[in-house]
């Protein structure tokens, strides 16, 4: 025993005399995590295989995340703390059931509950139950009593759906007229169903583009949706992710675009995004990545301020518009107040070079993946910002229900702002605003205007018997407005029901529901003004007359004129919004042959102009020959 305790002191003192002063023994470090991507996963959920899913949450300066769910009976366990690596936690989990519904969580740091950002189904414990199951059938309960906050849900299997067109392209979109929808009021269905069993309404009315309003996941079931928090997911609301992709299946099997209202302007609380980074009362706080303090915007502001000049925001940004392109086969975008996406303070009136920047640099990242995507701004900024962002191939809205009104009403000439005639309507011309490019989306009715008809009957002029406040009266000018907007070059839009002369008041209740009228279509002065939409957008369709760049308008006064050409070919367009008949020189440019679409009446003209007298309320579309 003396010899081998001997043998291993002099082992123990040769080491050291052969160790160099300055060397010391260390443990073997742990193997570095290596990062999501190297192992295949991004930011979201991953299907691995058939019973394993990916998770990865984007969070910085946390510094714990654990995973719990339906799966670990909502227990916290090491075996379920995600590997923290730089900004991203991560985990795998196995042995799930091929095609289960799954819900879970991430828990930051031990307080907070949230869902993944990138989640494509939530679980709500506060609105779930309301919805219908004939809306969204078997529905997942919320596991109440297990945890509490939004969850998600996810599947290694989930429902697939089989495309029956898998690229399509709108022709002309330069040309299109769009029809915005609120899912919510224009079928008593309230279901996007229910807009599918409207598509030969729709496409009988002339219309190749449908612009829904947003229906990414919004707080509650009852909204315009321009209160969003969760923008991978479709509402459950309006039915199942299915139903949304055979929607737009169906509107491109004929010939008919889907446009997607997008919000990326402000979040609300509801939001991972906001949640994560909140001082307690769902404002964000300045470690926040994606979002401002306080909104740079003086006048409009909403919820908690996208920063835009983020790279992780214009990151989350590029995924939301790649998702839905891909996944849902989605044509284009029309984005919420983009006047908002800055941070220079003020109004957002005064033309913004970063805020330029910003816009474009998105549009270009949309365009790298769909190259012939629709982007469309509700801008509504000054035309010196605008001009630039038309030129690179942006589509813009033009808001012109007040001037239209003004004229439908009697009141066109009177003197309004500006000292113009409240009645003018030129600014619906893409040319007058000296714009190149055919890229204003003219329209007299959005989802934020007071409808057109309503003002008619409400506040409609009058002289003898000629009355505004007639339906057939009001009905007629109505028309008379539609066909001189329609007449111009450029995409258009149209209000749902606005065909038809919905009349009833948005400013009574803004938000709330309101009556669906299906029944107006088989009144006679309503069908007859249907019809006239049709006629319009069809031959805008089939004419490419109306795609002209060459044309002039004369649409300040209430004798209201239009003149297209191409060629050999001319249209002569011209209305009366006085309340007593007007004769009037028309610019016909050329002696001819002309037959009036409306009425198939010939008329021959022998100089460049000819005077023509018109009712109150009349129009007339003359063609060449």
């Amino acid at each position: 025993m003396k010899i081998r305790v001997i043998f291993i002191f002099l082992l123990s003192l040769l080491f050291i005399a052969c160790s160099d002063d300055n060397d010391t023994i260390t443990p073997k470090p742990d193997p570095e995590p290596e990062t999501p991507s190297e192992i295949g996963m991004r930011d979201g959920i991953t299907v691995i295989s058939e019973d394993s899913l990916g998770f990865v949450l984007f969070a910085p300066g946390k510094q714990s995340v654990y995973l719990i769910g339906d799966f670990n009976n909502w227990q916290v366990s090491d075996e379920y703390k995600m590997v923290k690596k730089d900004d991203r936690f991560y985990i795998k989990i196995g042995n799930l059931e091929k095609g289960k519904e799954y819900i879970c969580q991430y828990l930051i740091d031990n307080k907070i509950k949230v869902a993944d950002p990138y989640t494509s189904k939530i679980s709500d414990p506060w609105n779930d139950e309301d919805i219908s199951s004939s809306i969204y059938p078997n529905l997942i309960a919320y596991p109440t009593g297990k945890t509490d906050q939004i969850a998600m849900v996810v599947n290694t299997a989930p429902a697939t759906y089989d495309w029956k067109v898998t690229n399509f392209s709108l022709s002309n979109p330069d040309n299109m007229v769009i029809y915005e929808i609120l899912i919510r009021d224009f079928t008593e269905e309230r279901s996007i169903k229910g807009v599918q069993s409207k598509l030969d309404y729709i496409q009988n009315l002339g219309i190749n583009a449908i612009e829904l309003m947003p229906f990414n996941e919004f707080e509650g079931n009852d909204s315009w949706g321009y209160n969003p928090s969760f923008y991978f997911a479709t509402d459950k609301a309006y039915g199942t992710p299915n139903d949304y992709k055979a929607f737009i299946d169906a509107c491109h099997q004929r010939g008919i675009a889907v446009i997607m209202d997008m919000v990326l302007n402000h979040s609300y609380g509801q939001s991972p995004l906001v949640r994560m980074y909140d001082d307690g009362n769902y404002n964000p706080t300045s470690d926040n990545p994606w979002y401002n303090t306080t909104s740079p915007n003086t006048d409009y502001s909403w919820g908690s301020d996208f920063n835009h000049e983020s790279k992780y925001t214009q990151a989350f940004v590029d995924s939301v518009c790649a998702f839905w392109m891909k996944e849902y086969k989605i044509d284009g975008f029309r984005f919420d107040f983009t006047k908002g996406f800055t941070n220079k303070t003020g109004n957002g009136w005064d033309k913004d070079d970063s805020r330029i920047a910003i816009l474009k640099r998105m549009t270009d990242e949309i365009w790298k993946r769909k190259s012939d995507a629709i982007v469309i701004f509700e801008h509504l900024t000054d035309n010196s910002e605008e001009v630039i962002l038309s030129d690179y191939g942006i589509k813009l809205w033009g808001n012109i229900n007040y001037n239209f009104n003004e004229a439908t009403m009697g009141w066109g000439a009177e003197i309004g702002d500006y000292n113009k005639m409240k009645g003018d309507v030129n600014w619906a011309s893409y040319l007058e605003r000296g714009w190149s490019k055919p890229n204003l989306v003219a329209y007299m009715e959005s989802h934020d205007e007071e409808r057109i008809m309503f003002k008619n009957n409400s506040y409609g002029d009058a002289i003898g018997d000629y009355d505004v406040k007639n339906l057939a009266t009001g009905l007629q000018r109505t028309e008379a407005a539609a066909v001189i907007l329609l007449s111009l070059p450029g995409p258009k839009m149209i209000w749902q029901f606005g065909e038809v002369g919905y009349d009833f008041e948005l400013n009574d209740d803004r938000l709330g529901k309101k009556p669906i009228r299906w029944d107006y279509y088989n009144v006679t002065e309503r069908k007859a003004m249907y019809d006239v939409y049709a006629k319009m957008n069809k031959l805008r369709n089939s004419n490419s007359l109306f795609s002209t760049n060459t044309y002039t308008a004369d649409l300040a006064g209430q004798y209201k004129q239009i003149l297209l050409k191409s060629g050999n070919n001319y249209a002569c367009v011209i209305a009366n919004f006085d309340l007593v008949p007007v004769s009037a020189d028309v610019n016909f440019e050329k002696a001819g042959s002309w037959t009036e679409l409306f009425t198939n009446a010939q008329i021959t003209t022998t100089s460049e102009k000819q005077k023509v007298e018109l009712q109150p309320g009349e129009y007339r579309l003359y063609l060449s020959e």
